[in-house]
């Protein structure tokens, strides 16, 4: 059996066991150092961060930026079966996860998401604000969200295309769910949401078991409005109480996402910002921005996330969004303003081999 298969199959019997929530992370952190090490040796720009100041039990993370600007995967260009791109950056360059495969990336989505959002067997209506992915083929949050559709979805509408929000077909299923009582969930973007907020002409009241799954930023899209609005906002548009509008984090160079909803740690996730969920195949650190070293609980730092789902890239990623730690849960506190912090553009520097 070769090391990737045998990684595999070790990564998938983890999610496998743990899709109930429960926790193993001396097992968990065994397999992403084995991980790690594996993609030292078969990713050169990887294997350029590693050096002696390397801490045991802490392989070195990869800064987000090195995927706008070099090839991270394990595999050739031939080999991809689907590449995932950012939105993009104030420079235009965006970046890519390529994947050979997207059985992790389904299992961790798929696990998650039914501890998450979709705790019952009932399969639910979903009204989905977020291009479908035939449209955008590219975009992870439409891949994931498509598959959503597969596996929890009863009767399902989309109601975004790439470039706008078709209101309508948005207000017609509102007001449908209202009408005959019928538990309703919507996921989409947060610069979506406001735009359907804008769009519609009164409040709709709906059912009890229906919920609300938001995801990332505004991006220039929309306007901007705080959590706390947020929340406010969409409770009074569609009568829902603040338990039941989930908060989902996710990005595209990561194969899991973390989440903040009434069944996972609730009540803490009534907190804005929420105080996000990590499933047990991932492992968040807060570290200083300048030494890339993890930080006392409580003090604020720059997230890093570990996701054994991340099989052909690279599992360690160092993302740029400021964030502390609450007991076993994350909360986020915005990007970090400015220049890329110094860590970071170290390792970036060390990622491109000197080039950046």
């Amino acid at each position: 059996m070769n090391r990737r298969r045998e990684l595999r199959e070790r990564i998938a019997r983890f999610i496998d066991a743990h899709g109930d929530g429960s926790r193993a992370d001396p097992d968990r952190d065994a397999i992403l150092e084995d991980i790690a090490e594996w993609q030292r040796g078969s990713i050169p720009a990887y294997g350029r961060l590693w050096n002696h100041d390397t801490s045991p039990g802490q392989p070195p993370a990869m800064p987000t930026d090195v995927f706008r600007f070099l090839r991270v995967a394990q595999h050739g260009p031939e080999e991809d079966l689907r590449r995932f791109e950012t939105s993009g950056t104030t420079s235009g360059a965006r970046g890519v996860h390529a994947f050979r495969d997207l059985d992790l990336y389904d299992r961790s989505a798929r696990a998650a998401a039914r501890l998450a959002l979709f705790p019952s067997d009932e399969r639910k209506d979903l009204l989905l604000l977020v291009p479908p992915e035939q449209t955008l083929p590219n975009s992870s949050l439409s891949y994931m969200v498509a598959r959503f559709v597969e596996w929890f979805g009863a009767d399902c509408r989309w109601a975004m295309a790439p470039d706008a929000l078709d209101h309508r077909a948005a207000t017609d299923c509102l007001r449908r769910a209202e009408r005959e009582e019928r538990p309703l969930a919507i996921l989409g973007t947060s610069f979506a949401f406001v735009h359907l907020d804008e769009a519609m002409e009164g409040a709709v009241q709906l059912p009890p078991g229906s919920f609300i799954m938001q995801t990332g930023g505004f991006k220039g899209r929309s306007r901007e409005i705080s959590p706390t609005d947020m929340v406010a906002l969409l409770g009074a548009r569609f009568g829902l109480a603040p338990e039941d509008i989930a908060t989902e984090y996710g990005m595209t160079e990561l194969s899991s996402q973390l989440y903040a909803s009434r069944w996972r740690g609730y009540p803490a996730t009534l907190k804005t910002p929420a105080e996000l969920w990590v499933p047990p195949w991932v492992r968040t650190t807060i570290v200083d921005p300048e030494t890339g070293r993890p930080c006392p609980d409580g003090t604020e730092g720059i997230l890093r996330i570990d996701d054994m789902a991340n099989l052909d890239s690279v599992a360690c990623i160092q993302t740029s969004d400021r964030a502390v730690r609450v007991e076993d849960r994350i909360r986020l506190l915005g990007r970090a303003e400015g220049a890329v912090p110094r860590g970071c553009s170290l390792a970036i520097d060390q990622a491109l081999g000197g080039k950046a």
